[in-house]
C-alpha cells in the first residue's frame, strides 16, 4: 500500500502545523519580495506570457515538491501580475485588497468552510446570516428583508431579475414557475434599463430563457444616467402593444462613468405600472459609507432588491458580493429541499441550511471578510477612503476641463474619468498601448459619443493629485510624440 504523506493539511499535528508555517513564511516572503517598484504592470506582450506558461508542464510525472513549485511562482508568475495595489492601475472597477481582508481569506481559505449547509460551517453560517442583516438596514431595508452573498455583480443580478420574473408571474398572472416553467406569454416579457447598464442584464435575460430581446434599452441623459421621460415612453408604446413590463434596473454608477440613475422616479414609476425594482449597485453601493457623498444614492432602500459588490469600492479581494431582498421571502425562488443537504427538520429545529436562497450550492465564506474589514475600518476610516476616491475625480476633471488638450465625457459622480486627448481615436487607443506595455501604466479605455476615450477609475485612496497630474503630462507627451510620428 502506497504511504500518503501526512502533512497534506493543517492539522493539530505538529508536523503539519510546522509545513503549513514554513510554506505560509516562504509564500509571504516571495510575494514581499516581488514588490521591487511601483509599477502596475512589467509590460510584456499577449505573446511573452503564452511563451512562458506553454513551456511548463501542467501534471508532471512526479511531483516537483513544493520550494521548487513556489521557485517557478516567484520566478514566472508574480512578476506579471497586474498590481492592483499600484497607483498606476486604473483601467477597470478592480481594486486593491486591504491587508486585513487578505488575511481573512487566509482564513477562510484555510478552513474552507462550505456555505450551503449549517453542518459544513456552523459560526461562518450565523456571521453570514448576522452580516446580511445588518447589511440590509445599512441599505434602508425592514426587519422582513434578507439576503446572500454572490460571486459579485453578474450572480446578484440574475437573483434580482429572476425574483423579479417568479414575483411578477406569482403576483400578476398567479403562474408558479417553480412548477410548471415560464407562462405562455414570456416573450411578451419586458426589464427596461439603461443603455450604458452591465452586460450582465443582457446575459441573464439569456440564461432566464427570455432572451435578449426581452431588455429594453432606455435612452440616457447628458449626465449618463436613464432618461426618466424615455422610460415612460417607452413603457406606454409596450403597453399599447400588449407587452408586459415586468422590472426596472436601476444602475447605482455604471461601469464606465459612475453615473447614478434617479432611483426615485423609478421607484413611483415602478409603482404605477406594477413592475420590480431592481437596483445594480455593485459600483456605487460602496458610496453608502461616505459621510460626505451618500446622500447621491438616492433613496435606494425603496428598491425591491439591490446588487452589492464587496470587490469594488470597498477594497476587498475578488470575489464578494451580496444580494440583498426587501422582502426576504422573495428569496424562496431559490428554495429546493434535499434529503443529503437541507433536510426541513432542520429549519424547524434552528438549522440555518443557506443553500435554500442561493444560486449557488457549494459557496466560500466571504461574509468574513466584511466581517473583519467593516470592524477593522470602522465607518470613518471607510469614509476617508471613499471621499478621498470621490474627490480625487473631482480634482481630476477639474484639470481636464483647464487643459485645452483634453475633453472630458461627463462630470462624474463617483469616482471614474471619461477622457480624451483631441486626437484620433487611433492615436487614443495606442496611447493606452504605450502606457501598459512601456510605462507601466494600466488605464482603461471605452466608446462614448462614437469615438474612442480613456478612463481612470480611482478606487486606489493612496494616488495623489501630483500622480493624477504627472499622468496627464505623460497622455499629453505620449500624443504629441504620436503625432508627430504620424505626420512625418
Amino acid at each position: 500500500m502506497q504511504h500518503v504523506d501526512d502533512t497534506l493539511f493543517l492539522t493539530s499535528d505538529g508536523q503539519s502545523k510546522n509545513t503549513f508555517q514554513l510554506a505560509i513564511s516562504q509564500t509571504l516572503q516571495a510575494i514581499v519580495d516581488s514588490m521591487q517598484d511601483d509599477r502596475a504592470f512589467c509590460g510584456k506582450k499577449p505573446e511573452d506570457l503564452k511563451a512562458i506558461v506553454s513551456a511548463e508542464t501542467l501534471l508532471p510525472k512526479q511531483g516537483l515538491g513544493f520550494d521548487a513549485v513556489l521557485k517557478k511562482v516567484t520566478d514566472l508568475v508574480l512578476p506579471n501580475f497586474v498590481r492592483t495595489s499600484s497607483c498606476d492601475y486604473m483601467a477597470h472597477l478592480h481594486s486593491p485588497a486591504l491587508i486585513e481582508s487578505i488575511a481573512a481569506e487566509l482564513i477562510l481559505s484555510t478552513f474552507n468552510q462550505s456555505m450551503d449547509s449549517w453542518d459544513q460551517a456552523p459560526i461562518a453560517t450565523e456571521i453570514e446570516i448576522e452580516v446580511v442583516k445588518r447589511l440590509c438596514g445599512m441599505y434602508g431595508f425592514g426587519a422582513a428583508s434578507d439576503g446572500v452573498f454572490t460571486s459579485g455583480g453578474s450572480q446578484s443580478n440574475l437573483c434580482g431579475i429572476t425574483l423579479a420574473r417568479e414575483w411578477y408571474c406569482n403576483t400578476k398572472l398567479h403562474h408558479d414557475i417553480k412548477k410548471h416553467g415560464l407562462p405562455g406569454c414570456f416573450r411578451q416579457f419586458r426589464i427596461y434599463t439603461s443603455e450604458i447598464s452591465h452586460f450582465s442584464l443582457d446575459k441573464n435575460a439569456h440564461l432566464l430563457g427570455l432572451g435578449y430581446d426581452a431588455v429594453v434599452k432606455v435612452p440616457v441623459d447628458a449626465r449618463c444616467r436613464m432618461d426618466v421621460q424615455a422610460l415612460r415612453r417607452l413603457l406606454d408604446e409596450d403597453e399599447k402593444k400588449g407587452l408586459l413590463p415586468i422590472c426596472v434596473v436601476g444602475t447605482v454608477g455604471t461601469t464606465d462613468f459612475g453615473s447614478i440613475d434617479p432611483i426615485d422616479e423609478l421607484r413611483e414609476i415602478c409603482t404605477a405600472h406594477g413592475m420590480w425594482l431592481h437596483a445594480d449597485a455593485a459600483y456605487g453601493s460602496g458610496v453608502m459609507l461616505s459621510d460626505t457623498y451618500a446622500s447621491r444614492l438616492g433613496n435606494i432602500g425603496a428598491c425591491d432588491s439591490i446588487t452589492v459588490d464587496f470587490h469594488k469600492m470597498f477594497l476587498l479581494p475578488i470575489s464578494c458580493g451580496v444580494f440583498l431582498a426587501r422582502d426576504g421571502h422573495a428569496l424562496d425562488t431559490f428554495m429546493l429541499h434535499a434529503d443529503y443537504l437541507n433536510r426541513e427538520e432542520d429549519e424547524d429545529d434552528g438549522y440555518t441550511n443557506l443553500v435554500g436562497k442561493s444560486v449557488q450550492t457549494t459557496r466560500r465564506f466571504d461574509a468574513l471578510k466584511v466581517w473583519i474589514a467593516f470592524q477593522v475600518r470602522g465607518k470613518d476610516g471607510f469614509s476617508r477612503i471613499i471621499d478621498t476616491c470621490i474627490e480625487n475625480a473631482s480634482y481630476l476633471y477639474g484639470r481636464l476641463c483647464a487643459n485645452a488638450a483634453f475633453e472630458v465625457a461627463v462630470k462624474p459622480e463617483i469616482s471614474s474619468v471619461v477622457f480624451r486627448l483631441r486626437a484620433s481615436c487611433e492615436v487614443n487607443k495606442n496611447i493606452r498601448r504605450d502606457l501598459i506595455h512601456h510605462h507601466g501604466v494600466v488605464i482603461g479605455q471605452t466608446v462614448y459619443a462614437g469615438k474612442t476615450f480613456l478612463k481612470f477609475t480611482l478606487l486606489n485612496p493612496l494616488i495623489t493629485h501630483e500622480k493624477l497630474d504627472s499622468l496627464l503630462a505623460l497622455i499629453e507627451e505620449l500624443g504629441r510624440e504620436a503625432t508627430i510620428g504620424t505626420s512625418v
